[in-house]
């Protein structure tokens, strides 16, 4: 047998290096380089075992492959059902993350005691022992003859349980802490993951289990393991928002059966997480008058639309170079809206500290939001609340022109749907209809909307 061989394996991106690097090459990140011990001719030997499972298919014409529609079963949870398109797709790979205590395991335990009353479904834990597992069960309500336990990190075991039981939905959790005993890496490398997570796509696709994997995350808030992680599955979904607050958001960042950027809200309650039927309630202030520095916008996440409150507080700064803290809101997209501010409206934010937080936790990535932003900077600024009832809808750009944003009509529907009565967008805005009850206050600049809030 050939002797070992050691090399030095990224732990973000899958690079390798004879020698130890502080700064890998590929990705560019800092100390993610550690040593991995393989043999030479172990990637053969893998693959001609009969164990490890391979695709066949022949080549066909694109005009004569079938198109038939996916026949997907429920998850149990209506909003978790339409993060994924309408259902779970049999055969798919999905990886769910979140830190930890947030809801990972409960949300998937939920979803195996729905799958269950139909056809049997297995739950392969390598972090808890099965009477952990039915603790939790128990809490949650969960029961079921055909929901089945394991507690095993070695995954070749945990194959053969697999091919006897053949499962209708597979849930593994989590794919750090299992391994294949032929690597001499430990649980939770970069080859550990890479390969487990490989064995499992092929056992997936080649025998129709739906599986999911559930991931670590890192301090850094990404999926611990290999980027090719999220390359090879389905559907990546991620939890986001604070653990201690009521409420959870679960993010589609990829997603091959269906619409990406979708978020869903959850409610974590004693039976487990629950849909949330009005989102948009959770990001708005209970009060009717609004405190000076705090407007509503709209912000469409993937196909729906929210309505949110953002809160800016505006005040003199003791400081030789004042702060700049945004919560919600990317930090250099609010200084490039001060900078809109101080250059096309004459307001100086020179000497003062300005903070922006976004109700909720709810991460605002489109720069639809741009003109809330403003006007809540506006009202700050000069002390005086803004109109209730008022919404915002338009991106700023740099010369300060208001610019219009898509799916305008889907926005100015929920907005109508939740009581509001005046929405502020851009004058430029093409096809615009007006709605029932809406009184729709066109602008075209930044001083503008000066005049309008002022």
């Amino acid at each position: 047998m050939p002797k070992p061989q050691t090399v030095f394996a990224c732990q973000s991106c899958g690079a390798q290096s004879p020698k130890w690097l502080g700064k890998c090459p590929d990705c560019g990140k800092w100390n993610t380089f550690a040593e991995e011990t393989y043999q030479p001719q172990e990637t053969a030997e893998r693959f001609s075992d009969p164990a490890f499972l391979t695709l066949s298919s022949e080549a066909k014409p694109l005009d004569q492959i079938s198109t038939e529609a996916v026949d997907r079963f429920g998850s149990g949870n209506s909003e978790l059902d339409r993060l994924l398109g309408g259902g779970i797709v049999p055969g798919s790979l999905t990886l769910l993350g979140g830190d930890p205590g947030i809801g990972k395991s409960t949300l998937v335990l939920q979803m195996l005691g729905a799958a269950a009353q139909t056809a049997p479904v297995l739950y392969l834990s390598g972090e808890e022992s099965a009477s952990q597992i039915k603790l939790r069960a128990q809490r949650l309500g969960v029961s079921s003859e055909r929901l089945f336990v394991l507690s095993e990190n070695n995954l070749r075991n945990a194959l053969k349980v697999v091919e006897k039981l053949k499962p209708k939905l597979l849930v593994v959790d989590s794919i750090q802490t299992v391994f294949l005993p032929e690597l001499e890496s430990a649980p939770g490398s970069l080859t550990q993951v890479r390969e487990c997570a490989g064995k499992l796509l092929y056992l997936t696709k080649s025998q129709g289990i739906s599986t999911w994997l559930v991931g670590h995350m890192t301090k850094e808030g990404m999926i611990a393991g290999p980027k090719v992680l999220e390359h090879l599955v389905d559907t990546v979904l991620y939890f986001e928002g604070d653990k201690g607050l009521a409420f959870r958001l679960l993010r589609t960042n990829k997603n091959r059966y269906g619409s990406t950027n979708e978020v869903g809200v959850f409610e974590m309650a004693a039976k487990g997480l629950l849909p949330v039927q009005n989102p948009s309630a959770l990001f708005l202030s209970d009060s009717a008058e609004l405190s000076p520095g705090s407007a509503v916008v709209v912000s469409l996440e993937g196909t729906r639309p929210f309505l949110v409150e953002v809160q800016v507080l505006v005040t003199s700064s003791n400081l030789g170079t004042p702060r700049r803290v945004s919560l919600g809101v990317d930090g250099n997209r609010l200084s490039l809206l001060i900078a809109i501010l101080e250059k096309g409206a004459g307001l100086s934010f020179a000497g003062m500290d300005v903070f922006l937080n976004v109700v909720g936790g709810l991460k605002l990535s489109e720069t639809g939001c741009d003109l809330g932003v403003l006007a809540a900077l506006i009202s700050s600024h000069r002390g005086r609340p803004l109109r209730p009832g008022t919404v915002f809808i338009g991106e700023a750009g740099l010369s300060g022109e208001i610019r219009p944003v898509s799916q305008i009509d889907l926005r100015l529907a929920e907005i109508a749907r939740l009581g509001f009565t005046r929405v502020i967008l851009s004058g430029k805005t093409p096809g615009l209809k007006s709605k029932e009850g809406l009184a729709l206050e066109r602008v075209r600049t930044i001083n503008e909307v000066l005049e309008i809030i002022l």
